[in-house]
């Protein structure tokens, strides 16, 4: 099944709802990234929420969501575009961390108990627009929904669902995401929060051949709603090397002139998806040239 996502609405209970398969690119940013099963299972998480969050932007908005933790994991970076691009990586790959007894990832450990949860949003105005919040659950997603409750103060519910196989590859990754649009009705908002909690994880549905639109259609029941889109999601780094050299740029002309004589060359990695540009003397010795313009 390809990664996709389903934006509904219902006007009559004042709620959009969304759901999504992330399985694929989830599984590309492990094997990009070579993530151990517990850091595999928290990337997924986090890139589901990056999907879903992304899809309430309008065009050519961008967002980003940084945890920074004192788990071992130390920094978790995601990133979305409202065409569903998606890229995002763990500052510790490795990690890997004993199964809770109900046979789920121990996400909290993992990221910390004590840490930061900041979101980024890139509106097309003259600056930014950020918020941080502090970690209450260090769990991605409800972390992510007490954002929106905190900074937004829009009612939101998050779920998601990873699964890995035996392999620790990622069997399946979803999750769905439920937020109250104004005048806001809570009674209407949480009758499909209620429902969703009688609905097996994410992750289950999913692995018994449930479709995102069938989970919306056992979700909604009787409630009216309408299929507004369906996007296709996919992995995608904008990095090039038109923008790492402005990356490079930005270091000053001091910070170029020691490159240049202690290793003659740049390369810059790329942590999103691993890619090296490589920045020559030539080069170097060019862009030290303009800056003496």
């Amino acid at each position: 099944m390809k990664d996709y996502l389903i934006r509904t609405i219902s006007k009559e209970a004042n709620v959009r709802v969304l759901a999504c398969i992330t399985t694929n690119l989830a599984n590309e940013a492990a094997q990009q990234h070579q993530t151990a099963p517990t850091a595999t299972a928290v990337l997924a998480q986090a890139l589901t929420t990056a999907a879903l969050t992304g899809a309430l932007l309008k065009v050519r908005q961008r967002v980003a969501i940084r945890f920074e933790g004192n788990g071992p994991l130390k920094r978790l970076i995601v990133e979305s575009d409202s065409y569903g691009r998606i890229r995002g990586y763990v500052a510790e790959p490795d990690v890997d961390l004993p199964r809770l007894s109900d046979g789920s990832f121990d996400t909290a450990t993992a990221v910390g108990e004590l840490g930061l949860l900041t979101v980024v949003k890139d509106l097309r105005l003259k600056e930014l627009a950020q918020s941080t919040t502090i970690l209450e659950k260090s769990d991605i997603a409800q972390d992510l929904t007490n954002y929106f409750i905190a900074s937004e103060q829009i009612p939101t519910e998050i779920r998601v669902g990873v699964l890995l196989d035996d392999d620790n590859k990622v069997a399946f990754a979803g999750g769905i995401l439920l937020q109250t649009m104004p005048p806001h009705n809570e009674t209407h908002f949480q009758l499909l929060v209620d429902r969703l909690d009688e609905l097996p994880p994410f992750e289950a549905l999913l692995s018994s051949g449930k479709s995102p639109e069938s989970i919306l259609s056992m979700l909604y029941d009787e409630v009216e709603y309408d299929f507004l889109e369906k996007r296709t999601l996919e992995l995608n780094c904008s990095c090039s090397w038109e923008r790492t050299m402005q990356a490079l740029v930005s270091l000053g002309r001091a910070e170029i002139q020691s490159i240049l004589d202690e290793d003659g060359e740049a390369i810059i990695d790329c942590h999103f998806c691993r890619k090296q540009y490589l920045y020559p003397r030539e080069v170097l010795e060019e862009i030290l040239s303009h800056m003496d313009e």
